[in-house]
């Protein structure tokens, strides 16, 4: 080792044991030995590393974590206990048989009746047993797969499994360069880009944004299109009506080169099912349900539950709602075709109760993913959940927003982490450098579900025996064999010290990520499609815009 030395600051009193120099006040200059054989054994692993890197992404490639199946190994946090959940499950039954559920679709009423409900067909209310719902649970899965075109991106629902989209159902779209601006295709596909080029995201939501300049009637071909062409991984179908939902059904069997029968036995697609809280299912969203579950493909069955807006201001009482409405869409997809698969959704946050304002990301909020993981795993239910911000910039409050949110998805061991990437302004923006931003926890949250290993070489005491006392390991053998890999290396953060940063034009988070997400389109490769697939869907879409002229689908 050389005599060489490095000179680092030191902003802390207990480092002043190490330091040559202690200039005033509380910083400390500390001299550190320079080992140089770590550099060069460093640059020597770089240069092994290039031709490979660069075979796949060039050497400047944006970090990030390779493609796999996010599992979540630690047991899920309880809020309530095991008397608690079954007095929520109590309450819920007592508004199912009581009070009942509004549906507004005559062909859902009539299965309800014939099952045994109690329907009133004025007031369209129907009003369902516990046996009822027993029974329909009896025949619901606790995990099932969703399989893309690519079957490298099968989705797992259930289980310990965890996965997370893209945002979905935004009017607007905003970027630090462009501002605030309506959704339109061209945005829609580079956000639909990002979402394929970063391998955090599992899956793609329901319209990332909503193209406006395209007929409202057809353009969910157009979005479909995009997300088979532009990905080969799932995606959420509108379940507006029966013609969408079986449009996105048709176009993923096309692109799967399956028949819609092969399809219900290997299902591609789901959808989020909103129910119209409190307790209304209207009749579009009945009918996407029905369509969905008869064709084999998954529904998530999500309530919209703001505290003191459509749901009562407390979380116990918020939850029963949620839990009577989710219990009550899982029944009827039983009801369409036993074995269906089916999701239970939760989307319980409050509101401001100063302006009536939704609130995301909030303590509430947080709280009620976790308790919905456990209402979810009452029914042995594979459990979509939500994180969020109220913020209207990717800014702080958009941060720390969407992190409390989705802590309360991952403790409450969501499966579907839906809206994970992009959300801003409460759901009606979708913003490029908030997408980079979450992408950016996802990835952290990822490598936190890495278990510790604790084995003989993880332990290390033979480095630990070697290097004397008051020494360092960066020259150990152990470590020059873990460098690289040692911790997980963020793509957004910046570590540099202050004069550096400044120097390099003084980015904050937001600057950096817009500069991330326009390298990303830049590295975007389209995944391969063979030519008579392609042709297939554009005839579909053709066949169908003529089909639906200026009629709904």
């Amino acid at each position: 080792m050389r005599p060489d030395v490095s000179l680092f600051l030191k902003r802390s009193p207990e480092y002043a044991a190490w330091a040559k120099i202690t200039p005033a006040g509380d910083v400390f200059l500390t001299a550190l030995p320079i080992y140089h054989g770590f550099d060069a054994r460093m640059s020597e692993q770089r240069r092994r590393r290039g031709p490979e890197r660069a075979a796949h992404r060039g050497p400047s490639a944006i970090p990030q974590l390779p493609t796999r199946r996010v599992r979540n190994p630690y047991p899920p946090m309880a809020l309530l206990s095991a008397d608690q959940i079954e007095a929520i499950h109590l309450a819920s039954m007592h508004i199912l048989e009581n009070f009942g559920i509004e549906v507004m679709n005559a062909r859902a009423l009539a299965l309800f009746e014939k099952a045994g409900a109690k329907v009133d067909h004025a007031t369209m209310n129907v009003r369902v047993d516990r046996g009822m719902v027993e029974e329909a649970l009896k025949t619901t899965r606790a995990a099932y797969t969703l399989t893309p075109r690519n079957p490298a991106n099968t989705i797992h629902l259930g289980g310990d499994t965890i996965n997370f989209t893209l945002v979905a159902g935004p009017a607007n779209v905003h970027d630090m360069e462009r501002g605030r601006r309506a959704g339109n295709l061209r945005d829609y596909q580079d956000l639909v880009r990002l979402a394929q080029h970063f391998n955090c995201i599992h899956m793609l939501g329901n319209q990332v944004c909503a193209p406006i300049e395209l007929p409202a009637n057809s353009r969910h071909l157009d979005t479909y299109f995009a997300n088979l062409t532009l990905t080969d991984k799932c995606f959420h179908v509108s379940a507006i009506g029966r013609g969408r939902a079986l449009d996105g059904i048709e176009m993923m069997a096309i692109a799967r080169g399956l028949s819609l029968e092969e399809m219900a036995a290997s299902p591609g697609v789901t959808t989020i099912i909103s129910v119209n809280s409190p307790r209304r299912f209207d009749e579009m969203m009945a009918e996407g349900l029905m369509t969905m579950a008869e064709h084999g493909q998954s529904v998530a069955v999500t309530p919209f539950t703001l505290m003191g807006a459509m749901s009562p201001v407390t979380l116990a009482g918020a939850l029963a709602q949620q839990n009577a409405e989710a219990l009550f869409g899982v029944v009827l997809t039983q009801l369409v075709r036993p074995g269906a698969p089916v999701m239970y959704g939760a989307f319980t946050s409050n509101v401001d109760m100063k302006s009536g304002a939704p609130a995301f990301g909030t303590p509430e909020n947080t709280k009620a993913n976790v308790a919905s993981g456990q209402l979810a795993r009452r029914y042995n239910l594979p459990y979509r959940t939500t994180p969020g911000s109220a913020s209207n910039a990717a800014d702080a409050q958009g941060a720390y927003e969407t992190m409390m949110a989705l802590w309360g998805a991952v403790l409450g061991h969501g499966n579907l982490v839906y809206h994970a990437a992009g959300w801003q302004e409460g759901g009606l923006t979708a913003s490029l450098e908030e997408f980079i931003i979450d992408v950016e926890m996802i990835q952290h949250m990822m490598e936190f579900l890495r278990p510790i290993v604790v084995d003989e070489a993880e332990l290390a005491v033979e480095a630990l025996g070697r290097v004397p006392t008051g020494g360092h390991f960066f020259g150990e053998p152990h470590t020059l064999e873990r460098y690289a890999t040692a911790f997980y290396q963020p793509m957004l953060s910046n570590w540099q010290n202050y004069e550096a940063w400044r120097e390099a034009g003084s980015l904050d988070a937001t600057a950096r990520a817009t500069r991330l997400w326009k390298k990303a389109l830049e590295e975007y490769v389209e995944p391969a499609m063979e030519a008579d697939v392609r042709e297939a869907l554009e005839a579909h879409m053709a066949h169908r815009r003529e089909a639906i002229g200026q009629g709904e689908p």
